[in-house]
């Protein structure tokens, strides 16, 4: 999984920012590391009046699926990334169950066929037509 920080001229941090956010996401991305194959992190400042002008947007890449992105505003830096890397978390982990754990199950897709594809749906007390029910 490749980890790339990016940030806009007005975030200031620099390399340990960059080393912070790298080493945060390993650790908490570290059960989807298989599945992932890119994050990009975006650290900007948007300028306007609003007290939560610092924003994080993550995007997160499942090998053959479409991107992840998740934005979080808040009031700095540290927080507006802890916002978005938390909600990225749940949505991951939402995404990734829902396309690895079928309920404790196989899908049905993966199950073998019937021996007896003319036994499917009949119930075990009711007579065949093939059984000898001759009582017409």
């Amino acid at each position: 999984m490749q980890i790339q920080v990016n940030t806009d001229h007005n975030i200031h941090g620099g390399e340990r920012l960059a080393t912070y956010v790298t080493t945060d996401l390993e650790n908490s991305l570290s059960r989807f590391s298989g599945w992932l194959t890119r994050v990009e992190v975006h650290l900007s400042e948007d300028g306007g009046s609003k007290p939560e002008d610092k924003k994080c947007v993550i995007e997160a890449r499942p090998g053959g699926k479409q991107p992840v992105a998740v934005t979080h505003h808040a009031t700095t830096v540290d927080d507006a990334y802890a916002g978005a890397a938390h909600k990225l978390g749940r949505v991951l982990d939402s995404r990734y169950s829902r396309a690895h754990d079928h309920k404790g199950s196989d899908s049905i897709r993966h199950m073998p066929a019937p021996e007896d594809p003319e036994l499917v749906g009949v119930l075990e007390d009711e007579p065949r037509a093939d059984q000898g029910d001759t009582a017409r």
